[in-house]
């Protein structure tokens, strides 16, 4: 099969043959039809973060396809279903967090396409506990940014009503999607402008760039929350104690979501509550749509077809 490799953290990836992955008594063998380009698969080939993976391996945790074989234990999943591959590989599922609701703070979870292979490929295998049923009526290629751009920031959202981003074409594309306000912060302080209309309840941290965090917490209105969801590679966040405390302000991290997140991003968008704005792209773009991502050229989440 066709798999886009990460054989070294200084090399561009490799668009090259590998052997199809042969599932265990517990997994599935799944055909990928749709993978989608998360920062984190730039961080994790471009060895980004304090625990890094190990080369060679195979990025992308935005996967959607159809299971083509079962293990020999496996009764929850069939040949012929359609299911998602998340950043949530596996999780031990006895722990104290996974017991607890919180099965991705697992220390022992695997992440795909970071602790094992992912979707940039024509197959992958993981556990069939983990291998998220996708709706009837939801296309591969909207169902694979749902798997961890729309999961992740649905765990994230309680209010979010203003749009701040660098790019105009971004901020339209913002306006079209609902936003009521549109700031630039190219142009202008996003924190005055924010505080301009009142502030923010919520200020949701998603940009890859340590500076945005501090504009999202300034932009709080008393009484507001700071959720971090990016995980720039050398990002640190310093907070001024007085105001964080006398304004009764909070910050939260979030990561991802679980797999009943993930089902009820799913269902949302099968009823038509959410819409997905994707740009296809054939698997051997896969250097250049990192290229194109990190300069921030793509309005549109990429998604990769094997």
């Amino acid at each position: 099969m066709r798999a886009a490799v990460v054989t070294e953290f200084t090399a561009p990836l490799q668009v090259r043959e590998v052997p199809v992955p042969v599932p265990g008594p517990q997994d599935v063998l799944v055909r990928v039809e749709a993978s989608g380009l998360c920062h984190t698969d730039i961080h994790a080939a471009h060895g980004d973060w304090p625990v890094e993976p190990a080369p060679p391996f195979v990025p992308g945790h935005e996967g959607v396809g159809v299971v083509e074989a079962v293990g020999a234990e496996v009764t929850s999943r069939r040949v012929g279903d359609r299911v998602a591959i998340a950043w949530l590989g596996s999780a031990c599922g006895t722990c104290r967090c996974c017991v607890g609701g919180w099965e991705t703070l697992c220390p022992e979870q695997r992440n795909s396409g970071y602790s094992v292979d992912g979707a940039f490929a024509e197959y992958a295998v993981l556990p069939a506990a983990f291998a998220n049923p996708v709706p009837e009526g939801v296309p591969p290629l909207e169902a694979a940014p749902l798997t961890c751009a729309g999961v992740t920031t649905y765990k994230a959202v309680k209010v979010a009503r203003v749009a701040v981003d660098v790019q105009e074409d971004k901020l339209q594309l913002a306006k079209e999607l609902g936003a009521d306000h549109l700031v630039n912060a190219r142009e202008t302080d996003p924190a005055e402008a924010v505080h301009a209309l009142g502030g923010a309840d919520v200020s949701i941290a998603l940009a890859a760039s340590p500076a945005s965090f501090d504009q999202a917490y300034r932009a709080l209105r008393p009484g507001g929350r700071l959720v971090c969801v990016a995980l720039p590679a050398d990002g640190t966040i310093t907070l001024p104690i007085f105001d964080t405390v006398l304004q009764g302000k909070s910050v939260i991290g979030s990561i991802v979501g679980t797999r009943n997140d993930l089902a009820d991003v799913f269902a949302l968008h099968a009823a038509g509550r959410t819409r997905v704005v994707v740009e296809s792209r054939p698997l051997e773009s896969v250097d250049e749509s990192f290229a194109d991502v990190l300069a921030g050229r793509v309005p549109a989440r990429v998604v990769f077809e094997p």
